[in-house]
């Protein structure tokens, strides 16, 4: 009787084991949404700003030689891990879609930065600039898509660029706002 109790007991410890490994299985694939924000210099000679859309976070600059990092942002310059830029996979679509719209993205056709000065992401393909107000605006109706560093997939949307408070005749440093969908299965489908 006692034995039986005890293998009960396994067997029922078993099964509440697995099915935590499945529910935690779970969550790691389901697309992660975020919206964050990027201060980068105001001059076009200051390092990169690295980002990683996995950890969600800023990498440093010591990294770059990683795949750690999947875009990098300069002044109004983009780079992606790959090629010219890193040693990752990364690539990018610029596509004229809306953000909504975007329920998956394609497996291949990506840019990447093929040179130091041939990049994925061509300087003014994303943005309006104003000489009056000297203000950027993304261009509307325009969808980042991302095959990561890692092989992943990436939409990602910029919703603002603007002035960090300065004092002064020039500003020191601009603040991207973007949101974007992770898939961190590594299928195309959000």
């Amino acid at each position: 009787m006692k034995s039986n109790a005890i293998t009960l007991w396994m067997a029922a410890l078993m099964i509440v084991s697995i099915s935590a490994c499945k529910k935690s299985e779970t969550k790691t694939t389901l697309p992660v949404e975020k919206t964050d924000s990027l201060k980068v210099s105001f001059s076009s000679n200051s390092p990169y700003k690295l980002f990683s859309f996995k950890n969600d976070a800023i990498v440093p600059n010591a990294d770059s030689v990683s795949t750690n990092w999947d875009f990098g942002l300069r002044f109004t310059t983009f780079i992606v891990n790959s090629h010219s830029s890193g040693p990752g996979n990364a690539g990018v679509i610029l596509q004229n879609s809306t953000y909504a719209s975007v329920t998956s993205v394609p497996s291949t056709g990506y840019a990447y930065d093929t040179t130091s000065s041939q990049k994925a992401i061509k300087d003014g393909s994303w943005y309006n600039y104003n000489p009056m107000t000297h203000a950027f605006s993304p261009k509307a109706g325009q969808v980042f898509l991302f095959r990561t560093a890692e092989n992943k997939f990436v939409k990602m949307e910029l919703l603002a660029v603007d002035y960090e408070p300065f004092v002064g005749p020039v500003p020191v440093t601009l603040i991207y706002r973007f949101r974007y969908t992770f898939q961190p299965n590594g299928t195309t489908t959000f």
